[in-house]
């Protein structure tokens, strides 16, 4: 993933005023519409999502307490879930596939700063997370990161760089511990 760095030396944010004006539109539409719904109330949420630029397959799943930054950057593939209190930082875009799963607490991070600059510039880089994959409660995934199809992602892990697909991922930063083996409905059965 390419990384792109905004130059705010000479103004006060990196943000237009559309944007501005747009995300406080969202937080107002968020506090109001979204925070107080009930857990079953998936549709709305999807619709106001969706009414401010987000890309939303069938099934997906927001929880009431989870936090989108800017969801005309967010895209959810068929049956994906932000579950409770996820923070979905998306000033780049984030790409969440089919089936994947974004457990509580976790934190996925769209932008940073170059803090060898000396006015620290907004850096961003889409994050991709790829089908089948699980990210286990409190991960953080820092921008320009791929998490590969089928990957697991420990609980409380720090994902720095890329991770590959159908590994269990665990750790500080997270590393491949071992092969993620699906089992077979015959052995479940047995």
């Amino acid at each position: 993933m390419q990384e792109t760095t905004i130059d705010i030396s000479d103004k006060p944010s990196p943000h237009s005023l559309m944007n501005k004006i747009v995300r406080v539109l969202w937080q107002i539409v968020y506090l109001l519409l979204f925070r107080p719904t009930p857990r079953p109330c998936h549709s709305w949420r999807r619709f106001l999502l969706r009414l401010f630029g987000a890309n939303l397959g069938k099934n997906t799943k927001v929880a009431a307490s989870a936090t989108v930054w800017a969801p005309w950057n967010l895209t959810m593939e068929d049956n994906s879930t932000l579950a409770d209190r996820v923070d979905c930082y998306c000033v780049a875009p984030i790409r969440i596939g089919a089936h994947s799963t974004i457990s509580q607490y976790s934190f996925l991070c769209g932008a940073s700063h170059d803090f060898e600059h000396p006015n620290m510039l907004l850096t961003i880089a889409p994050i991709t997370i790829g089908r089948q994959v699980w990210v286990c409660a409190d991960v953080f995934v820092a921008a320009g990161v791929e998490i590969g199809e089928g990957a697991v992602v420990g609980a409380r892990s720090s994902v720095f760089k890329n991770l590959p697909p159908w590994k269990v991922c665990s750790g500080n930063p997270a590393e491949p511990r071992r092969d993620r083996v699906v089992r077979t409905q015959e052995k479940n059965d047995a």
